[in-house]
């Protein structure tokens, strides 16, 4: 089954040919697209024996960089948990909606998106470097597959630049240093934990981990996060996620709005909160509350 890998990668490049270079500023020149894949993927061996968090959650995101094993686990936690596709596209959103507010708005020019997963519609560097043509992005993740696409697929424009870091968020030393060579840590970041810290199953090892990222940056920076909790979705949540755990990897956590808010101590949180991130400044009336807290927070 780690075939598969390859044999994916090589038909991702064929469509790549077949569509045609994209052209226009900051888009991948396609022979460099196709050396890119070609060099990423003698490197990769990627499990397709089990389902994997970034795979499902492309899945319920409607994407196509997914496993038979992924859609069955995706499948069967959906029919636990209904809402779950809606969480995901949630997510989502609210990466939105907070990082063009704090290019626009706070004039952040520097973002470091860890565990940012596979590549989708508006991403991170897209949409800050849609506002501000400047802005610098850096993605890190430990999973080979996400970096593949990462360092094919998502290049910055001509103005900002794009960098990747293969790192573990429990390792922040390395998250850090990885990110310096692009980042002016001197300067306000800000530091993006969606839907990560979940993967950190203890709550006082997130919280350190946290503290050291906000250490190694600015007054001035923030923190943009978004964690799951079972205080919103009722049992049908609590059952889809000791389903995934059995049978998906990596394990996750939930966590109370109390311990969600002991990650965001060393911040002022922005109106409105901590909220279920559905209700985090939404364009319109919000949608309905979904199991996912959001929050974006200032460093004093």
């Amino acid at each position: 089954m780690r075939g598969t890998t390859v044999l994916w990668a090589t038909r991702r490049v064929s469509a790549l040919e077949l569509r045609g270079s994209p052209g226009g500023a900051g888009r991948p020149c396609l022979t460099a697209v196709r050396v890119r894949w070609r060099a990423i993927i003698l490197r990769m061996s990627v499990n397709a024996e089990v389902a994997h968090t970034a795979r499902v959650w492309d899945y319920w995101l409607g994407g196509r960089e997914h496993y038979l094993v992924d859609r069955q686990v995706g499948d069967q936690v959906r029919g636990m948990y209904p809402q779950i596709p809606q969480v995901a596209r949630a997510d989502r959103e609210f990466l939105v909606r907070a990082v063009r507010f704090l290019a626009e708005g706070a004039g952040v020019r520097q973002f470091l998106d860890i565990g940012t997963g596979l590549p989708t519609a508006q991403n991170t560097h897209e949409v800050a470097q849609g506002a501000a043509p400047d802005a610098r992005v850096v993605y890190v993740d430990n999973d080979p597959l996400v970096l593949a696409h990462a360092r094919a697929l998502l290049v910055g424009g001509p103005e900002g630049a794009t960098d990747y870091v293969e790192a573990d968020v429990r390792e922040p030393e390395a998250v850090l240093s990885g990110a310096a060579k692009t980042l002016d840590l001197g300067r306000p970041v800000a530091v993006m934990l969606l839907g990560v810290l979940n993967f950190v199953l203890d709550t006082n090892e997130a919280v350190r981990v946290v503290d050291r990222l906000l250490e190694a940056v600015p007054p001035g920076s923030y923190l943009v996060l978004t964690h799951p909790t079972l205080e919103l979705g009722g049992e049908a949540n609590a059952a889809a996620m000791g389903f995934w755990n059995a049978h998906a990897s990596p394990p996750i956590t939930a966590r109370s709005r109390s311990e969600v808010s002991r990650l965001l101590h060393r911040v002022e949180l922005l109106p409105p909160g901590l909220v279920p991130c559905t209700h985090w400044r939404p364009a319109g009336e919000p949608d309905r509350a979904v199991a996912q807290f959001g929050a974006v927070g200032r460093k004093p």
